[in-house]
């Protein structure tokens, strides 16, 4: 569904007129902040399919900083994959990598773990890999990526649409103070309904991550 189209039935919902433009009064302006606060809220309460995505590292020898370009900040790892090895990665702490690099005597090989290191100057998440590459590997990152801000007409939600839908017009309904009809508590209830189904829908494409094992 488009950001038009969202706001369009964010609108219907409120009693006022449809747009032609997300830009097009402050009113919708301010409908489309409602939205992406919304679409944050719920692209936050769940490791959405439609928001898993796999990004694709070559190192280079003596290197061992890249960046996760395009994910921002707000990314979860969920797997690495060392693809020209055939393994998986593990995660590290950023002491036992500081051991590794300035502590204990650094050698490079095959990648076989990682850690964060902040961001880099576009923002995005730097992770650092270990050993240092002694040459070409492929590391495969699968990710959460958060979807970026809605902005324009045409920009598509990539996380379900009612409880985005749903959750901006509880929003409004409470920052406007009233309705005409049902309360803003019920319009949360209603957004928690919708919510709570769409990630039960979704968690059944991964029931292996629902699976919970002692140790």
């Amino acid at each position: 569904m488009t950001f038009l189209n969202l706001m369009n039935n964010v609108l219907r919902r409120l009693r006022e007129e449809e747009v032609s433009s997300v830009t097009e009064s402050t009113f919708a302006k301010m409908t489309g902040d409602f939205i992406n606060d919304a679409k944050h809220i719920v692209e936050e309460s769940n490791d959405w399919s439609a928001l898993r995505s796999t990004i694709s590292i070559s190192t280079t020898a003596s290197d061992n900083t890249y960046s996760l370009t395009g994910v921002g900040n707000n990314v979860k790892v969920m797997s690495v994959i060392n693809d020209t090895q055939n393994c998986f990665m593990e995660y590290q702490s950023k002491d036992w990598f500081n051991d590794a690099l300035y502590i204990s005597s650094a050698v490079e090989g095959a990648p076989k773990y990682f850690t964060y290191n902040g961001l880099d100057a576009s923002g995005d998440t730097q992770v650092l890999v270990g050993p240092t590459p002694d040459g070409v590997y492929n590391l495969r990152f699968d990710v959460i990526k958060r979807q970026a801000t809605l902005s324009s007409n045409s920009d598509s939600l990539l996380v379900p649409s009612q409880p985005v839908i749903h959750l901006a017009v509880a929003l409004l309904a409470r920052e406007r103070g009233e309705t005409g009809g049902t309360s803003a508590s019920e319009y949360f209830g209603i957004a928690d309904k919708f919510l709570s189904d769409a990630i039960a829908i979704d968690a059944a494409k991964h029931p292996e991550e629902m699976i919970f094992r002692t140790i």
